[in-house]
């Protein structure tokens, strides 16, 4: 907040807290206003006056710095001092100033006690405000680490998928196969979209599976007519966003560790998209002989994707056994 705006809002508060006790005292005591404004407008600035001392003054440069004994000594002293000022008004304008029951007015303790709860006052509202700063900055601090590691799980992505499709590409130069360019075309594709179509938070449902169909059918070029990959999509697709990059892991694991070039047991890819909620599935018979030495960074990476982006919108359930491996993502896109 601008401290213009903390100033008009301070101000305002003090004269509305002054106004209404004013008022009250003077429907409900009958209170001549003269003697009001005397004791409450006089006493209400000093008091006022000690309140800012304090939170502006002696809290920031003894208090914080734990300097508590020139603290505790600055206070005493401002205390005292504000008290024989009350006091001193009060003999001064005894005529207006409000009396006690005995009729006399303001005692010099009084004055002081008055002046304490004032300080005590200015230092719940310094803790307070310094709690919710505390709050603030740690909830800043925890989204800036949230930012960063996606942005770091992001980042893994492009390289794995690279790492993994030049493998592909390069088996097919290898074999001097025919359909090399139109399978360097498609890459080029599938990077396009993910260099300069998911820079947002989330993309269109639609061009994600269209990203996904591409995927799939580099992997048919690099199977060719021995790849049986049956991929549905079930649903109104449109309309629907949804965290970019995000299954694609899955699917890289089928052909990765999966058996692609068995026609009794094809890959068994579907995606249903019902009233806000996505469901996919993912079914594979296992090579026993391709194992990932690295480890499984694109799994364990959207796990945590999925942690972070989807925080108890999302149920997975993977089924990992020596012959096959299920994956059931359901998703509140």
């Amino acid at each position: 907040m601008k401290k213009s705006w903390q100033i008009f809002w301070h101000s305002f508060f003090w004269i509305s807290v002054i106004s209404f006790f004013m008022y009250i005292a003077h429907t409900n005591a009958k209170i001549k206003m003269v003697d009001l404004l005397v004791t409450f407008v006089g006493y209400g600035f000093i008091n006022i006056g000690l309140f800012y001392s304090n939170y502006l003054v002696f809290i920031p440069n003894y208090l914080n710095n734990k300097r508590y004994g020139r603290y505790l000594l600055m206070l005493l002293l401002a205390v005292l001092a504000v008290g024989f000022v009350k006091y001193g008004l009060g003999r001064i304008f005894h005529e207006h100033i409000l009396t006690g029951r005995n009729g006399k007015a303001i005692s010099f303790i009084s004055a002081c006690f008055t002046s304490v709860i004032f300080v005590l006052l200015s230092l719940l509202l310094h803790f307070t405000v310094d709690w919710f700063l505390n709050e603030r900055i740690q909830r800043d601090l925890e989204n800036q680490r949230l930012q960063a590691e996606l942005a770091l799980l992001k980042s893994q992505i492009n390289p794995h998928f690279l790492f993994n499709s030049l493998n592909s590409i390069y088996s097919l130069a290898y074999q001097r196969a025919e359909n090399t360019p139109e399978a360097i075309l498609k890459l080029s594709e599938i990077m396009r979209y993910m260099l300069y179509e998911c820079n947002d938070n989330k993309v269109d449902l639609a061009n994600e599976l269209q990203y996904l169909q591409n995927f799939i059918d580099l992997q048919k070029i690099r199977f060719g007519d021995n790849s049986y990959v049956n991929f549905e999509v079930d649903g109104i697709i449109t309309n629907q966003r949804i965290v970019p990059l995000l299954l694609i892991s899955f699917i890289e694991n089928a052909f990765k560790h999966g058996v692609a070039n068995d026609p009794a047991a094809p890959i068994q890819l579907k995606i249903t998209v019902d009233d806000g909620h996505l469901d996919f599935y993912m079914h594979n018979k296992k090579h026993l002989h391709n194992r990932d030495a690295a480890g499984g960074i694109g799994l364990n990476n959207v796990k945590r994707r999925l942690k972070l982006l989807y925080p108890n919108q999302y149920h997975l359930n993977i089924n990992d056994t020596a012959d096959t491996y299920t994956c059931e993502l359901s998703l509140i896109l």
